[in-house]
């Protein structure tokens, strides 16, 4: 499972013209999922992100988590982040899992996240053409991976 995070002052996704969800300051998921990520990837996932300290403290320091500084979550699925481009220059997407696997991934995904952060995570539309609008806040944007947790 791998995640785009952006730290956002503003963040919404549009489908067909109407505005589906937008969140003032917080973070920005950008989420891939293969076939390969189980119920353990989401959790340890769900986890770092809920505790992530890229949030600043009174001093200006990156070292508050967004529960500690009361953002909100966008989640947005994106099969893209496992573009391969090894060969030629058309992306290979087969890593990506199917939707059969990786909408139900996603949707648990979002419930966990919504747990443990106790409030609503936004989200985009699987599947549907999105536009994706942000300000990137700092700039903050960092990528995490669940294979590469050890």
């Amino acid at each position: 499972m791998r995640a785009v995070i952006q730290r956002v002052s503003e963040a919404s996704v549009t489908i067909d013209g109407r505005v589906k969800s937008r969140i003032g300051s917080g973070l920005m998921v950008l989420l891939g999922i293969e076939d390969a990520d189980t119920a353990e990837d989401i959790d340890w996932l769900v986890r770092k992100l809920a505790n992530l300290r890229v949030f600043n403290d009174e001093a200006g320091v990156m070292n508050r988590s967004i529960l500690e500084a009361g953002g909100e979550f966008l989640v947005v699925s994106q099969f893209t982040l496992y573009a391969s481009t090894r060969k030629g220059n058309r992306p290979s997407y087969i890593r990506a899992a199917k939707p059969e696997v990786s909408i139900p991934m996603y949707e648990a995904f979002v419930v966990q996240l919504q747990t443990i952060s106790q409030t609503e995570v936004k989200t985009g539309e699987f599947g549907a053409d999105m536009k994706v609008a942000l300000i990137n806040d700092g700039p903050v944007t960092i990528l995490i991976d669940s294979k590469t947790r050890e």
